[in-house]
């Protein structure tokens, strides 16, 4: 329960946060979502989903920038060597996936809601452990792929319909970073109705 609803309201709410703040961003993802959907208000085939690939990398880019769970821990089960230091098996080990996506030797330019840093060209040669929304290894989110497709229909449901315009500063938010990332007193957005 705790994975499939705190975790996809936040970054659905973070989207549109960054989304009212980049018009162009927004009116692009329009496009693609309005050239699949056609006459059609919101999704209802996995194969439109599947066609949205510029949403997708506004999600995953959202998901850098704000990732629903910022920290994980880990035990380690076997002694490791990481450089120079040894670690022994038992060990807690937390991962702060929020450093990890704003490190800019990965991501130049890191505070940058840049969605095309996630078209094929810009990430293939990206480490596959530099981007860890989701986890990775044997506990990652057995559900990933039905959030991206939760996420993709909310969406484009709502960027179908409505321009959004963010009304707070990036600088405004104050966020709490616990189990969930979230804004610590919301976020205020304007919905206008579109055409």
């Amino acid at each position: 329960m705790f994975g499939g609803h705190d975790t996809i309201t936040a970054n659905i709410c973070w989207t549109l946060f960054l989304l009212g703040h980049h018009p162009e961003i927004q009116e692009k993802l329009y496009e693609e979502v309005h050239g699949i959907l056609q006459h059609k208000s919101t999704p209802t085939l996995v194969s439109e989903l599947s066609n949205m690939k510029y949403l997708e990398c506004v999600i995953k880019e959202t998901l850098r920038l704000y990732p629903s769970v910022p920290v994980v821990s880990r035990k380690i089960e076997q002694e490791i060597t990481l450089g120079e230091y040894k670690i022994p098996a038992s060990t807690n080990i937390t991962l702060h996936i929020y450093a990890l996506h704003h490190l800019p030797e990965t991501f130049p330019n890191p505070n940058k809601f840049d969605p095309e840093r996630f078209f094929p060209e810009n990430s293939q040669n990206r480490h596959p452990y530099a981007y860890l929304p989701f986890s990775a290894g044997p506990r990652n989110c057995i559900g990933q792929k039905f959030v991206m497709y939760e996420e993709k229909t909310m969406l484009s449901s709502l960027i179908n319909r409505y321009k959004v315009t963010a009304v707070d500063t990036r600088e405004d938010i104050k966020f709490s970073i616990g189990l969930v990332l979230k804004p610590l007193k919301g976020i205020i957005l304007k919905l206008e109705r579109r055409e």
